[in-house]
């Protein structure tokens, strides 16, 4: 036998769908081992200190690449005798041969 709907129910019923949604997104963003890891301090500064020169290896690369990109676009420029630009980017671009 169904007990009657009282407005309390139905706030326990909403209340108990809440909680279980805010418990699935705390599993999603792993909120005890973010926890975990923010008590064991040596873990937490390795962990940072990795993920700075992963990042630092990877931006030096960037630059790297982009630089030698455009320095290959330069020398083609340089090439074509450009009147204006064209000194301007031979002398560019033999400062940079001559620092390398």
């Amino acid at each position: 036998m169904e007990r009657p709907s009282k407005p309390g129910n139905k706030l326990y019923v909403q209340l108990n769908r809440k909680m279980g949604q805010l418990l699935q997104e705390m599993e999603k963003f792993n909120l005890a081992g973010y926890m975990q890891l923010l008590n064991n301090p040596l873990r937490f500064f390795w962990l940072n200190f990795l993920g700075g020169v992963g990042r630092g290896v990877g931006v030096a690369i960037g630059a790297t690449i982009v630089a030698a990109i455009v320095l290959s676009f330069l020398r083609r420029l340089v090439v074509l005798n450009l009147p204006i630009i064209g000194d301007y980017i031979a002398e560019l671009v033999q400062i940079v041969q001559n620092h390398l």
